[in-house]
């Protein structure tokens, strides 16, 4: 075949991880098909499982499969004869008897029936290889439709989790803000109480109605920001923004992540990420174009041959006779065909396949150093919100004990309002921080699994689209036996597809 064999891009792969040797970071591979297991939330399990079977975003490329399985087809098919075809016709004709070499004599002879039957056929021969360059090129992008379902499941997986660990970090800061309101109105009733009784300034019950006002202000604003995520969590359950209740009631506060994270060496993200697999897919199938292109410049081969039968009733002939040996033709012969003068068309064709390839290959390599980036981006965030959990704890606790004690201080007399009132605030915003923090541990370990590429080989065993879905475009369409994923030649869990699975063998057609 003309044309490059594609070679694998190197790629700059880390022997290891920045934090390998951290506490809480392993270096042995684990498997992590279903990782958000580890938080141990019925809640979230029940979330990811109805994502799985709901969410549209998923259904779409699934879609996109059976697309690209169709278009292999289609490439498939044309490396046989291109064009096969019976015909056949009856016409009646009247013949002019002015007409140059008009038959002359009885009147008869100028009108008369005729039919034809017969078979006809046109085959390129891939003598090139171009054919056998599209059935590559649509076998990668096939393969590269699964990678990139993979990873769309990769993203949903990741996206629930992370959109349910925002949920209940919001109900804790709502929680929070609404347990200050509390305890900044008991602060107020005591200004109030002691501005009445003279012994201070209607200035302090001034200061606690500000601080008391600012933070009822913040409840409205959390509570937008939790509606938001939980009508963001709906549709990525494939549902319209509606009450979430009945799910989210089961379980509360913030998913507890375990302390350590198995992640392997950076060079298994070339086996374990989908979007690696699917820009390296990519790049196999435009290097196919290559060639594809490169056949143009060479003579093509082609057979034709037409068969069939041919019969009317001029003259002394009879229409029955079409059935006879006699009115058998046919007619059988190579052709060629060589674009010569092509003015440099099918030469910058070529070149413009060829820089789109090269295109491919740096995207590639990007996506490979864009992962890394992504993963030590997470172990970052996983380690470090641990340490910052650790230490805005003691400040949170600090802060409660300078609350109580300022507040103690003041009901005698000791300080004034504005220690009382710079308590409160710190207290606030202490708690707040922890919480944030504490949500920032499972955020980091979500990431950290997004970016080592877990969770789509829960797809095992299962097809690309619903029951119902696989029915109606049944009912729409005859889609023979391609509809599940054995029939679509889907590399077997957990191995994803690859550039080595890619194939410019010729297969028997699909009709």
């Amino acid at each position: 075949m003309v044309g490059p064999d594609y070679q694998t891009p190197s790629t700059h792969v880390a022997d290891q991880w920045l934090e390998a040797g951290t506490e809480g970071v392993v270096t042995e591979r684990q498997d992590d098909r279903v990782w958000w297991a580890v938080f141990n939330d019925p809640v979230l399990n029940q979330l990811i499982d109805i994502a799985y079977q709901q969410n549209l975003s998923l259904m779409q490329a699934g879609a996109q499969v059976l697309q690209a399985r169709a278009q292999l087809g289609i490439a498939v098919g044309n490396f046989y004869p291109q064009q096969q075809q019976a015909t056949g016709d009856l016409a009646y004709t009247r013949q002019s008897q002015k007409a140059p070499f008009a038959t002359t004599g009885n009147s008869d002879l100028f009108t008369f029936t005729q039919a034809s039957l017969g078979i006809g056929l046109s085959w390129e021969v891939d003598f090139w290889g171009k054919f056998r360059r599209a059935i590559q090129n649509a076998d990668a992008l096939f393969l590269a439709s699964v990678a990139n379902y993979d990873n769309v499941l990769v993203t949903l997986t990741a996206d629930v989790a992370s959109t349910y660990v925002t949920i209940r970090t919001l109900e804790e800061q709502l929680a929070i803000a609404r347990e200050n309101v509390r305890i900044q109105k008991e602060s107020l009733e005591i200004a109030r109480a002691r501005f009445e009784g003279g012994a201070t300034s209607e200035r302090d019950v001034a200061q606690a109605e500000t601080v008391l006002a600012s933070t009822e202000a913040s409840i409205p604003q959390i509570e937008q920001q939790l509606q938001q995520a939980k009508n963001a969590l709906a549709l990525q359950l494939g549902m319209p923004p509606t009450p979430l209740n009945n799910l989210l009631s089961a379980g509360h506060g913030i998913p507890q992540a375990p302390k350590d994270v198995a992640v392997g060496i950076p060079a298994d993200l070339l086996r374990r990420r989908p979007d690696i697999r699917q820009a390296e897919l990519q790049a196999v199938a435009q290097n196919a174009r290559i060639g594809f292109e490169k056949a143009a410049l060479y003579p093509s081969l082609s057979l034709t041959g037409n068969f069939g039968y041919l019969g009317s009733d001029w003259s002394t002939y009879d229409l029955s006779d079409i059935f006879t040996s006699k009115a058998r033709q046919w007619s059988v012969g190579p052709a060629v065909q060589w674009n010569i003068l092509n003015y440099g068309q099918i030469t910058n064709q070529v070149r413009t396949q060829d820089a789109a390839f090269q295109a491919s290959i740096f995207a590639y390599q990007n996506t490979v150093l864009q992962a890394q980036r992504e993963v030590e981006d997470g172990l970052a965030q996983f380690l470090q919100s641990q340490q910052r959990t650790v230490l805005q704890a003691r400040a949170a606790s600090a802060a409660k004990r300078s609350l109580d004690l300022s507040i103690l201080q003041y009901r005698e007399g000791i300080v004034d309002f504005t220690t009382v009132l710079t308590a409160q605030q710190d207290q606030l915003s202490a708690q707040n921080q922890l919480v944030l923090a504490s949500g920032d541990i499972p955020q980091g370990l979500i990431l950290t699994y997004r970016a080592l590429g877990g969770g789509w080989q829960i797809r095992e065993g299962r097809d690309f689209l619903p029951p119902e879905v696989q029915e109606a475009m049944a009912k729409r369409t005859d889609w023979g036996n391609v509809l599940t994923p054995v029939n679509l030649l889907q590399p077997s869990v957990p191995a994803l597809p690859g550039a080595e699975d890619v194939s410019a063998k010729v297969r028997v057609p699909e009709w």
